[in-house]
C-alpha cells in the first residue's frame, strides 16, 4: 500500500457517510501497458487464469477470466482489486463455470480516465465486459461490498444482461458508526505507520477473532476516493431492487460497514426474490475471512438456478 504518492485535485473528497471533509493520500497503481500473457496461479486445487485487455470507447479494461461454463462476473470492494477473487474465481471455475474479474479502472491494466466518475461509468464497464467476454448468455454478478452497488447499478441499467445478482455485505440505506467510518478511510493513508494501518483494517473490515494481515496490502486511494464521491450522484433507491433480479444476500456476522441492518431490509422488502445468509465470524472483509462458505453458498444459488 505503500507506493509512491500521486498528488492531484482528486485528493480530497467529502465522505458521505460521516458528513466531514476526509483527505485521502491516495495511492494510485502503477498501469501495465502492452501485450498481457495468459498465466499460471500455481498448482493443485488452481485453474489457469487468462488475463485480457478489453478495449472501450474510455480506454482498456483488464480482465482476469477463468474456466468455461455459465458466465459469473465479480467486482471488487471499494479502492480493492479483482485479485481479491482469485481464490474463488478458481474454485469456481473447476465446478464448472466460466468467472470474469474485471478489474477497476487505474488498477492493472485497466486505463480509462477516473475523474469524474461515476456509478452510470462503473455499470457501463462491466456490461462493456459481458459483451467482449459472454456469448449469448445472462451473466450473475457477484459484488463485494461497494461492488454489490455497482452490480445492482449495472442490473438495473443493463437488466437483459443479468441472470441474478449475488451481494457479498449488503450495504446502501444504514451507514456505519462514525469511527468506523474513519477507519475505513485511514486505510489509504500513507502516512500512517504499519501497525497503525493494520489496526485501522482490523477495525473498519475484519470480525474480532480473524487476522487482518492479509488484507495489508491492495488499497488504491485514488479509486477508492472517487468510487466514493459517485455515490451522491444518485439515490440509493435508483439501484437498490436491481431492476428486478433475484438476489442472494450473503452478510457477515460482524459487518460494521454494510451493517446487518441493509440485508434485513432489503430481503424484507423483496421475499419473493431474495434469500438471505448470515454468515459466522466474518467481518467486511469476508472473502479472506470465509473463503470455503462463500464458495459453498455463492455455488449453490448458482446450480439451484441452472
Amino acid at each position: 500500500w505503500r507506493k509512491p504518492m500521486q498528488r492531484d485535485d482528486l485528493s480530497e473528497f467529502l465522505c458521505p457517510a460521516s458528513g466531514h471533509a476526509t483527505r485521502i493520500h491516495a495511492v494510485a497503481s502503477r498501469l501495465v501497458r502492452g501485450s498481457i500473457q495468459p498465466r499460471t496461479l500455481g498448482s493443485g486445487e488452481f485453474d489457469v487464469m487468462k488475463i485480457h485487455l478489453i478495449d472501450t470507447k474510455d480506454g482498456g479494461i483488464e480482465v482476469r477470466e477463468w474456466g468455461s461454463g455459465e458466465p459469473v462476473v465479480m467486482i471488487p470492494s471499494l479502492g480493492r482489486t479483482a485479485k481479491d477473487f482469485d481464490e474463488l474465481a478458481s474454485r469456481l471455475s473447476n465446478d464448472g463455470y466460466q468467472v470474469i474479474c474485471p478489474e477497476p479502472r487505474s488498477v492493472g491494466s485497466s486505463n480509462q480516465k477516473i475523474s469524474e466518475l461515476s456509478m452510470k461509468d462503473m455499470a457501463q464497464d462491466i456490461a462493456d465486459v459481458i459483451t467482449e467476454r459472454v456469448e449469448g448468455k445472462r451473466a450473475t454478478l457477484v459484488g463485494h461490498a461497494f461492488g454489490n452497488r455497482i452490480a445492482r447499478m449495472t442490473a438495473t441499467e443493463y437488466p437483459e444482461m443479468i441472470d441474478s445478482v449475488v451481494l457479498l455485505c449488503c450495504g446502501g440505506k444504514f451507514p456505519p458508526k462514525s469511527e468506523i467510518v474513519k477507519a475505513m478511510f485511514k486505510i489509504f493513508d500513507p502516512e500512517l505507520s504499519d501497525e497503525e494501518h493494520l489496526s485501522a483494517i482490523k477495525k473498519a473490515f475484519f470480525a474480532p477473532m480473524n487476522d487482518p494481515l492479509v488484507w495489508s496490502n491492495g488499497w488504491h486511494g485514488i479509486l477508492a476516493a472517487v468510487q466514493t464521491a459517485a455515490t451522491e450522484e444518485l439515490s440509493v433507491d435508483y439501484w437498490w431492487e436491481a431492476a428486478g433480479k433475484d438476489l442472494l444476500v450473503v452478510q457477515p456476522e460482524f459487518d460494521a460497514i454494510a451493517t446487518i441492518e441493509n440485508a434485513r431490509q432489503i430481503v424484507e422488502e423483496l421475499p419473493n426474490r431474495s434469500k438471505l445468509v448470515i454468515v459466522p465470524d466474518s467481518g467486511h472483509a469476508l472473502l479472506p475471512e470465509q473463503p470455503e462458505i462463500v464458495q459453498r453458498v455463492i455455488l449453490e444459488w448458482l446450480r439451484e438456478r441452472n
